[in-house]
């Protein structure tokens, strides 16, 4: 009885009929795929995205040279050098990323005593070369200067829950 029912199941391509209303089923179902550039997807305040330093409200960068970022990082992404300044203060001379090998785990940020370091909410970044990815001091305070705004909103956010 299962090879005759085997048989006809086979010569009147069932599964092939079966297949074909399911795609029928979901050919007129509402679309749920999201016009990327148009439209954008809800983002969690979490999320861990670019790189950026921050200022301070005068305008002097908050980074105090202590490399407590370079070394929590586990995927060695970070260059520190250093150098005295006249007033007594540390402060960078090279501060360098590479996205290549960042994993974005957000070590970094949570080390840093002075929230100097920081990652943004702007996931639509690219490089065509190696190179590209490689951000120093001045792209990682430009990108801090360009998101104050948003840091700081999400930074009061966070505070809010800890």
């Amino acid at each position: 009885m299962n090879k005759i029912k085997s048989f006809f199941s086979t010569f009147l391509l069932i599964e092939l009929l079966k297949g074909m209303a399911l795609t029928g089923r979901y050919m007129f179902a509402r679309k749920i795929t999201v016009q990327f550039p148009e439209e954008r997807t809800p983002m969690s305040p979490r999320f861990r995205g670019l790189h950026a330093q921050r200022r301070y409200p005068n305008g002097e960068e908050r980074c105090i040279a202590c490399k407590l970022c370079e070394a929590a990082c586990p995927a060695l992404a970070i260059t520190i050098e250093s150098a005295q300044r006249e007033d007594g203060t540390r402060r960078t001379t090279r501060y360098d990323i590479d996205l290549t090998k960042c994993i974005f785990c957000g070590y970094c940020e949570e080390a840093c005593p002075v929230d100097a370091i920081v990652e943004t909410r702007v996931f639509d970044y690219h490089g065509e070369k190696r190179g590209d990815l490689y951000y120093t001091k001045d792209m990682l305070l430009a990108v801090g200067d360009k998101h104050e705004a948003q840091i700081a909103r999400d930074r009061a956010a966070d505070a809010k829950y800890r």
